[in-house]
């Protein structure tokens, strides 16, 4: 019986455990329970969600017949009298039966969906993939709906009349801008261990709530600064440097596992990724020079290894030797190389996103790719628009576009793929402590509204750029 016992990943003990193939974790029969029971609650938000958009969309439905541009039609064919009556018509089908067409196919998607969740609902057997499925085709529908093609009226100049046609105007991507002056909702109060203070902070994680989990390295600590909070409270380490289980040596990075409701913390003087649970410590991976973790939508975990010139994935749970996921083809500045990469980050389609710091650029490798492609920067070192200096954080939105904290130019920047040069989005006034300016920016993350919170390095503080709406 001992044999077939496993470690649970809630309760930590060793038991007869189930899997659950959405998250890839084992669990006991009684935290499986538990387990099953967040699962049906998520359901059931996705079902109420759904029911109470489809009735918006009910009350809300569009008149296929677009007034504004029939009226436009309808003048045209009594200034051209009989000779345009036929083009008339050919239009308004044209203009009826697109927006028909999206009416129907927006609610064949509804019908669809219903039918997918009652399904799921009804089988009663369902994990984190075929929820995150529902919810990702239920926003998919709202952005369709609140988004829809516009249409106009294109004249053209012949003699006697003048020809016209319908055409659809391609929506764009949205360039949010922020406010160039940032709230600092983090420190500021000059360094020191005091926990209204930071000493040179390195990562952070924001969650649903706006809470802050700030990798705070020098004082070898986690806070957590609540929302709105004056100071923040130790959540790991604050036991001086060491390496015992309760203490951390220069951590740079923390992350928030929801499954487990824990933190993953970068302990990377005492070369180790630790997990923290309620102030209960394990080592997930030892003897690895950690600089930065992420953590996709399938719970993997991945840390980047700036002596290996790396990046390593691992599946939660299972700690062996990880899978190499970039670089890994020793220190250099080919496409299949890194050097001393630092932050990392994740998209839907896990591939990862390495500021590839000495080589002052940007590489995304796609997943199970043998080489990488620069995204941003790569031009050397330098402060021109195309070029980065010792990027640090990165994150991506999703249009794809990359924001990446230009540690040396203490500005951040945007850049879109396949483009030749960035644009700065906020900073860029030169190093200083005035709300306009940066002094060396290290990680970067988005709230749930969009607002953009840097890790200001050297003026030990969080910044909190708002979104300008």
């Amino acid at each position: 019986m001992t044999n077939n016992k496993t470690q649970c990943s809630i309760c930590n003990k060793d038991k007869i455990t189930y899997p659950c193939e959405g998250c890839l974790k084992n669990f006991c029969l009684m935290d499986l329970t538990k387990h099953r029971q967040i699962l049906n609650e998520e359901l059931h938000h996705i079902i109420n969600d759904y029911n109470q958009f489809k009735q918006r969309f009910s009350e809300q439905k569009p008149n296929p017949h677009d007034l504004s541009l029939i009226n436009q039609i309808n003048q045209w064919e009594i200034d051209s009298i009989i000779k345009i009556q036929q083009k008339a018509r050919d239009c308004r089908e044209i203009v009826i039966k697109s927006s028909q067409t999206c009416i129907n196919d927006t609610e064949k998607k509804f019908n669809d969906l219903n039918e997918q969740i009652k399904q799921i609902h009804s089988d009663n057997e369902f994990n984190e993939i075929n929820l995150n499925y529902l919810r990702n085709e239920l926003i998919k529908i709202k952005e369709e709906l609140n988004n829809p093609p516009k249409t106009s009226i294109q004249q053209h100049c012949q003699p006697f009349i003048n020809e016209i046609s319908i055409i659809f105007v391609e929506k764009k991507l949205k360039f949010n801008n922020w406010n160039q002056n940032a709230i600092t909702v983090a420190g500021e109060n000059g360094y020191g261990e005091n926990l209204n203070q930071l000493y040179l902070p390195a990562g952070i994680f924001i969650d649903k709530k706006k809470n802050i989990f700030i990798a705070d390295s020098h004082n070898h600590r986690i806070v957590q600064w609540k929302y709105n909070a004056n100071e923040g409270q130790i959540i790991a380490g604050g036991n001086g440097k060491g390496n015992r289980m309760n203490q951390l040596n220069y951590p740079t990075d923390v992350i928030v596992d929801r499954q487990t409701h824990s933190i993953i913390v970068a302990d990377w003087q005492n070369r180790r990724v630790v997990q923290w649970v309620n102030q209960n410590q394990q080592i997930l991976i030892d003897n690895i020079d950690c600089g930065r973790l992420a953590m996709d939508k399938h719970g993997l975990l991945y840390v980047s290894d700036w002596k290996k010139n790396e990046v390593r994935r691992w599946k939660m749970g299972e700690y062996n030797e990880g899978i190499v996921v970039a670089g890994g083809n020793g220190k250099g500045d080919q496409l299949n190389q890194l050097n001393f990469p630092a932050y990392i980050f994740v998209d839907e389609e896990q591939s990862v996103y390495i500021s590839d710091q000495n080589n002052n650029r940007v590489v995304k490798w796609r997943k199970d790719a043998k080489k990488g492609t620069v995204v941003a920067g790569g031009n050397g070192q330098g402060r021109n628009r195309n070029q980065l200096h010792h990027p640090q954080g990165i994150i991506v939105d999703h249009f794809g576009q990359i924001y990446v904290a230009d540690f040396c130019n203490h500005r951040i920047v945007r850049w879109r793929e396949g483009k030749k040069e960035g644009e700065i989005v906020v900073g860029g006034n030169g190093k200083g402590n005035q709300s306009n300016q940066l002094n060396v920016p290290m990680g970067l993350s988005f709230d749930d509204e969009g607002n953009l919170y840097v890790v200001d390095y050297l003026n030990h503080r969080i910044e909190k750029f708002e979104i300008i709406m």
